[in-house]
């Protein structure tokens, strides 16, 4: 009886595992800063400033199987924006960029994500940014997944995108060079 009850053990085990492998839900592990949202946008056409945003979460779903079926949800806490420079935070914080006591999060909701067989995909969403929602694609590369050592399971991507500031409602001049902003995500999920 009680090798049947071990045996019994060990096979849910195992298929829990292996559908933690196969397809499952994660939470984006901010908690231990595995995970970024990263910007550059050119500073008059003449050099690259660089942030990102310290306070986000979010949750994905992913299965290999079946990857059309991958869903992924972040809200960012515009307040959060850091370029390294506290006057310039204050400024991005306010009504010429990203007016963040009228607009406190930015979120993105997926809406389609296509794999290709190279390990890359393409991820369509929507992003609401100073109360403006418009359609977003990411360029994504799966980065890797398996156990950790905490006997968890965890997965990682990577993606890049870019945005037209005026299209979210932000037409600050910094020159011809300075209307789009790439963004950088770096996303290591936890299974749940």
């Amino acid at each position: 009886m009680r090798n049947r009850l071990f045996n019994c053990a060990a096979l849910a085990l195992a298929l829990s595992a292996a559908s933690l492998a196969q397809g499952a839900d994660y939470v984006i592990d901010t908690q231990g800063a595995h995970a970024f949202i990263q910007f550059r946008i050119k500073h008059l056409g003449y050099s690259w400033l660089l942030g990102r945003f310290n306070d986000f979460e979010g949750r994905f779903s992913y299965d290999k199987e079946h990857p059309a079926a991958s869903k992924v949800e972040v809200t960012i806490r515009t307040a959060s924006i850091d370029s390294n420079h506290a006057e310039r935070d204050k400024h991005l914080r306010g009504e010429d960029f990203l007016a963040v006591d009228k607009y406190p999060e930015a979120r993105f909701v997926s809406t389609a994500f296509r794999e290709d067989d190279d390990g890359t995909a393409r991820l369509s969403g929507e992003l609401t940014l100073r109360g403006v929602t418009r359609p977003v694609a990411i360029e994504v590369q799966h980065i890797g997944h398996g156990p950790d050592p905490w006997g968890g399971y965890r997965r990682g991507f990577q993606g890049t995108t870019v945005l037209k500031l005026a299209d979210f409602g932000i037409d600050y001049d910094l020159g011809p060079a300075a209307r789009e902003v790439e963004l950088f995500l770096s996303v290591e999920g936890i299974g749940q």
